[in-house]
């Protein structure tokens, strides 16, 4: 399964602290999507998603990306890559399609509203890595913030769709404990999470 989509970004600031700076497009080697193929939407939900293949330590994460741009073009004649952010090994987190545009799937749920995360790997056989789990955090505060989303909104690419095991067992495992719903929680801004 591959994954991914963004946009470019500052350093953004959480109460519980900041995510590191988010790898742009044009920094990773991508190329901006034709917007007049997009579709725009209302993002009220996050949902995780892996690459589902493993993902050998050391493999350029920007030449990852750029053979998912490629490929998500070509052979799927998408927009873009499919996902709006992937996290890789080392909790670094990269742009991908543009948020203000809907994501695309091979599974049958409508991406439209998801703010989707990938996180590079197999997670029904890899185990995340604590950065990768610290980066995704952050980034579900940030994304949740910024659009107001509760932290009960955050799921698994398979709570949406019947035809996937997606985001893995060994990371899925976060979403079922409620680990990602609480930390994101606290992280949120008090005003917000009093509402």
């Amino acid at each position: 399964m591959l994954a991914l989509s963004g946009c470019a970004s500052p350093v953004k600031t959480v109460q519980g602290g900041t995510i590191g700076r988010i790898v742009t497009v044009s920094e990773w080697g991508g190329t901006a999507a034709d917007e007049s193929k997009a579709r725009t939407h209302t993002v009220s939900r996050i949902t995780l998603h892996h690459q589902g293949e493993a993902f050998v330590r050391g493999r350029d994460p920007a030449e990852y990306l750029r053979s998912l741009q490629a490929w998500s073009r070509a052979a799927r004649k998408w927009l873009d890559i499919p996902y709006h952010y992937v996290v890789d090994l080392d909790g670094t987190v990269y742009a991908g399609r543009d948020i203000r545009f809907a994501g695309d799937t091979n599974t049958e749920y409508d991406p439209a509203g998801h703010a989707s995360i990938e996180v590079v790997g197999n997670y029904e056989d890899a185990e995340p890595t604590q950065a990768q789990l610290d980066a995704l955090v952050e980034l579900m505060t940030m994304l949740a913030t910024k659009y107001r989303i509760a932290p009960e909104s955050i799921r698994g690419h398979k709570d949406v769709s019947e035809q996937t095991l997606c985001p893995g067992k060994n990371l899925y495992r976060y979403l079922e404990n409620g680990y990602f719903r609480e930390q994101v929680g606290r992280n949120l801004p008090s005003q917000y999470a009093a509402e």
